[in-house]
């Protein structure tokens, strides 16, 4: 299949839904002209059409789908039914493809819903979506290898992407999904403890997020753990010991494991 001609339809265009169509709309596999959007809110569908004017919008699902390669639900949980009741008789299932980003309906749900034959793919990525640096995490139900290779390439324009079996897309979901706003609460813990320390709360979030960027891209750069490069930082009777031996005391490491696997939905 020509990624030049692929056909893609999104039903739903809030913050994921409007991401992805912004996302693959700058990217290099889809056209523009090709990418289908609908939604109830005529505001979203607005915003989309001034960001793109080349992209079509609808507030009908069911014209939006026809003909579509990829129909991506961008939807709540509770109305990936009520949209399937909806398209599922316009659907051809030896041809489409599904791609669900709904949390927590599984693949058992979905073929249930639409078709046991039916190629589907569930998707978890996180808000950075859009700003294309969304992980997004990938499982396939009755695919080839070209069409899983295919799904993980559009998502790869959204960020990074990774197969993964379905049993451990939850898992996924608590590191990446929620654990941007697990990264958030530390921008924003850090921030005020500068701000107690005498820096101003502007000049405090700026340093803060140079300082993770900076972590982020010297761990991609050596490939290194990052207990080692802690090595290089922590000197004997220095600050930086004292200070991640107090946050130990506290229950960091704690807090973060226990605060992952709280949101681990089994």
């Amino acid at each position: 299949m020509e990624t030049t001609k692929l056909q893609i339809a999104i039903i739903g265009a809030g913050n994921m839904g409007g991401a992805i169509a912004r996302g693959l709309s700058k990217g290099k596999l889809v056209q523009s002209k090709n990418i289908r959007v609908s939604d109830v809110s005529q505001a979203n569908l607005d915003a989309i059409k001034a960001f793109n004017p080349e992209i079509t919008v609808s507030n009908s699902n069911r014209d939006i789908v026809k003909n579509a390669d990829i129909v991506i639900l961008a939807v709540k949980p509770w109305l990936v039914e009520i949209v399937s009741e909806e398209i599922e008789n316009l659907m051809d299932f030896k041809t489409q493809i599904i791609v669900s980003i709904a949390a927590g309906v599984d693949f058992s749900k979905l073929s249930t819903l639409f078709n046991a034959e039916a190629t589907l793919f569930r998707v978890i990525p996180n808000t950075a979506i859009d700003v294309l640096q969304s992980v997004s995490t990938i499982s396939s139900f009755n695919a080839s290898k070209e069409q899983e290779e295919l799904i993980v390439s559009l998502f790869a324009e959204l960020g990074k992407a990774y197969l993964v079996p379905e049993t451990q897309l939850n898992a996924f979901m608590s590191l990446s999904s929620c654990g941007i706003a697990y990264a958030f609460r530390y921008i924003r813990a850090a921030t005020e403890g500068a701000v107690e320390m005498g820096i101003y709360p502007n000049i405090a979030k700026e340093v803060v997020i140079q300082t993770l960027r900076g972590a982020i891209d010297l761990l991609e750069a050596t490939g290194s753990h990052p207990e080692v490069e802690i090595d290089k930082v922590t000197t004997a009777g220095g600050t930086t010991i004292k200070g991640l031996n107090e946050m130990e005391a506290q229950g960091f490491t704690n807090a973060v494991i226990k605060g992952l696997k709280a949101s681990h939905i089994k």
